[in-house]
């Protein structure tokens, strides 16, 4: 891996290093909001466990990695298609 040209890390002196623990900085931080991971989805998708017979499998796993999204995507459009 190559070393990142503008890393603060070979020029790091923790002695010039603001003092974090003054002038406001604890209530900064305290009134930070924390996002961590995805924003969270208006219809989060369900995690079931379900029975396929292997050639369906095989058939999406071919596809490489997304199988289980296009098989997701398969069964909608069944859906779009027999329902309209």
């Amino acid at each position: 891996m190559d070393a990142n040209e503008n890393s603060t890390a070979r020029d790091f002196d923790p002695d010039t290093a603001p003092d974090l623990s003054r002038d406001g900085w604890p209530e900064k931080f305290a009134a930070a909001t924390v996002r961590r991971g995805r924003p969270p989805a208006a219809k989060p998708k369900v995690s079931t466990t379900i029975r396929l017979s292997q050639d369906v499998v095989d058939h999406f796993k071919a596809g490489g990695s997304g199988w289980q999204t296009r098989i997701d995507r398969a069964l909608r459009d069944w859906i779009a298609k027999s329902t309209a």
